[in-house]
């Protein structure tokens, strides 16, 4: 990975780089759509149910809408906010952590503007910012709340580029632990940082990042800037 030039800026992902956990905990996901059907005087079971729990906006997830008669995105949009708000609450109660090499972010916005940017719900990944008080971020972006936010989740490169233009920068790194992540950042044209930890340590990668690191700390070392 080549030195951080001016211009250029670091993203990291937000589940399994910076907080501890792959991600949302689908048992939320299924209270949330519990809620949302509650709110409309529903109730869904066996396969119906299982297409509507399922975290994708696809053909099932809409034939089953339809079948119960609601809106497709109407419906999807309110489980997503439900669930967004079950998540807070989670990690208002502490149910999940910062990975401890987070000390490393205060180094990284020594040398380039950092964005966090993650496929999570953005609401989510604003409350996380503002808890856990992680003001080294210039800029913070989760994906949308619906299909469309559904859609531009990573790998596709919409928040990426979002963030590269929210930070005026013309390239940089993306730092993940999922093959999409390293997918999303080469769509950018970004190098991409594979982080390993406990939960991926043993991945095979079918995609070839531009460097593997085992802490947040080794990157910091990767991006000395241009002198």
């Amino acid at each position: 990975m080549s030195a951080v030039d001016d211009g250029e800026a670091v993203l990291l992902d937000m589940d399994g780089v910076v907080l501890q956990g792959r991600g949302t905990d689908p048992a939320i996901r299924s209270r949330a759509l519990d809620n949302a059907l509650d709110d409309r005087g529903l109730t869904a079971s066996g396969s119906l149910r299982r297409a509507l729990v399922r975290a994708t906006y696809d053909d099932e997830f809409r034939a089953a809408c339809e079948e119960l008669g609601v809106d497709p995105p109407e419906l999807f949009r309110a489980r997503e906010e439900r669930t967004a708000t079950r998540a807070i609450e989670r990690l208002s109660a502490g149910m999940r952590r910062l990975h401890r090499d987070i000390d490393a972010l205060d180094a990284l916005a020594d040398r380039a503007p950092l964005a966090l940017v993650s496929n999570n719900h953005h609401p989510t990944v604003e409350f996380v910012v503002d808890h856990f008080r992680l003001d080294a971020f210039s800029f913070v972006r989760g994906r949308d709340l619906g299909p469309e936010g559904f859609r531009r989740r990573k790998p596709d490169p919409h928040y990426l580029n979002e963030a590269l233009d929210a930070l005026d920068a013309t390239g940089g790194v993306y730092v993940g632990d999922r093959a999409t992540d390293v997918i999303a950042a080469e769509r950018a044209g970004l190098d991409s940082a594979f982080l390993r930890r406990d939960h991926n340590a043993s991945r095979d990668l079918d995609v070839e990042p531009t460097v593997e690191i085992g802490s947040l700390r080794e990157l910091v070392g990767l991006v000395e800037t241009t002198p």
